[in-house]
């Protein structure tokens, strides 16, 4: 059924980039939100940055905005975070979620989550 896999997370120094990938499949995403979320060691998971999957359209946390970019290639039903000038503090385990929401009431009908991709970036 829905799987979303993510890859590209490693181990970088600060001002580095990394681009981490999240293959989905097992459904047409046509409708869903498709979202990057992170968690640190004693943190909760918070969100990072998010895409509707119809029009493109992207959102993301104040802490990354114009650092990290999301895209997703429609072909490949892949989407992509581009993570560029990172800092210590972006480390933590990045999920990939997809998420199909009432438009008018934002109900949370449907929610997917990928098994996660570990960022380390050293100060």
């Amino acid at each position: 059924q829905v799987q979303l896999v993510e890859s590209g997370g490693g181990l970088v120094q600060a001002g580095d980039s990394l681009r981490l990938s999240c293959a989905a499949s097992g459904r047409t995403f046509t409708s869903y939100d498709m979202g990057w979320f992170r968690q640190a060691p004693g943190k909760e998971r918070e969100f990072v940055a998010a895409i509707r999957w119809s029009s493109g359209s992207p959102y993301y946390a104040d802490s990354v905005k114009g650092r990290f970019t999301i895209s997703r290639d429609n072909a490949k039903n892949t989407v992509y975070l581009q993570m560029n000038s990172l800092k210590p503090e972006d480390t933590g385990v990045y999920y990939c979620n997809a998420a199909l929401r009432d438009a008018g009431s934002g109900r949370l009908d449907e929610d997917y989550w990928g098994q996660g991709t570990r960022v380390t970036v050293s100060s």
